[in-house]
């Protein structure tokens, strides 16, 4: 279960599915039960499945795969490859959003480590996901606040951090758990099915 050869085939799949998960938009529809009465009616969770893929990541291919795959990940987007939302290249270091990012790589190891520390239950995956998702936010308000002092220090001008905060990690956090609580379910099917 840990072969270099596995763990490469998830490294690869995990890339595959944060480039595409960074370009489609999450969405979903409501209950089942009144779809016969109103109709399907879809809902805008108001994030893209790019979370989603990293955690999904980590908990079917483990730490390594999953922290492998979001360097690859950075690796190309910043080597010019348009792979992120807003393009590519080195200059993406002035955006706010790559403090989330860099908190790819260390949030895909911690929920690695912990999906495949206890034996597979939906609350282990889940209170994997999730401190994830809490380490991803956490790197990524950081880089915010120092981009906020960098920019006063050497431009002399003011990043609106309260309102920059909100709009990355406050406005999507609703949809980041939905996604969460998606993902736990499909790794728990998925690591059934492939029997680990």
């Amino acid at each position: 279960m840990s072969s270099p050869s596995y763990e490469l085939l998830w490294t690869i799949i995990g890339l595959i599915l944060t480039i595409a998960g960074t370009f489609v938009e999450a969405f979903t529809t409501n209950f089942p039960w009144s779809w016969t009465e109103q109709g399907i009616k879809i809902h805008s969770l108001g994030v893209t499945y790019q979370i989603g893929a990293v955690l999904l990541t980590a908990c079917l291919g483990g730490k390594r795969a999953g922290a492998l795959s979001q360097l690859a990940y950075l690796t190309l987007g910043l080597v010019w490859l348009p792979v992120f939302s807003r393009g590519g290249g080195i200059s993406y270091l002035a955006e706010p959003t790559f403090g989330y990012l860099i908190g790819f790589i260390p949030g895909a190891w911690l929920c690695g480590i912990l999906a495949f520390r206890r034996k597979k239950q939906l609350e282990s995956l889940a209170l994997s996901c999730l401190f994830g998702l809490l380490v991803i936010h956490t790197i990524g308000m950081v880089y915010l606040v120092g981009l906020h002092y960098f920019n006063l220090m050497v431009f002399d001008t003011l990043l609106p951090l309260g309102s920059t905060l909100a709009q990355y990690s406050w406005h999507p956090l609703p949809g980041q758990l939905v996604l969460v609580c998606a993902v736990t379910v499909l790794a728990y099917g998925l690591r059934n099915i492939l029997f680990y």
